[in-house]
């Protein structure tokens, strides 16, 4: 599954259905471009359990500030639209695995 570009206004539809792990990010962030290649890989090795989702924080403030994301990468678990964990700042592959594998 590809890494899908949620906004403001799609977010609830992203993350409604199974589990989700969400990536509050910036072009500016260094951890966030670090982060990035991690979650590529992610979606290849687990793809089909886990949607991977990122949302602009500068372009999508509302829903940042609603999950009160204050330092990004700020990355969050949803499972069926509910929040349900949380991680922030660089994570290697193997964490991120382990977070959402718990909910798959």
């Amino acid at each position: 599954m590809a890494i899908v570009n949620a906004t403001d206004q799609t977010f609830a539809v992203e993350t409604k259905d199974g589990v989700t792990l969400v990536d509050f990010w910036a072009p500016w962030c260094g951890p966030c471009r670090m982060i990035a290649p991690v979650l590529e890989e992610l979606d290849q090795e687990m793809g089909d359990k886990v949607k991977i989702v990122k949302v602009n924080v500068d372009e999508n403030q509302e829903t940042a500030a609603k999950f009160g994301v204050m330092s990004i990468p700020t990355l969050l678990v949803f499972k069926n639209g509910e929040l349900v964990d949380k991680a922030i700042g660089y994570q290697p592959k193997e964490a991120l695995a382990e977070l959402v594998g718990q909910y798959v």
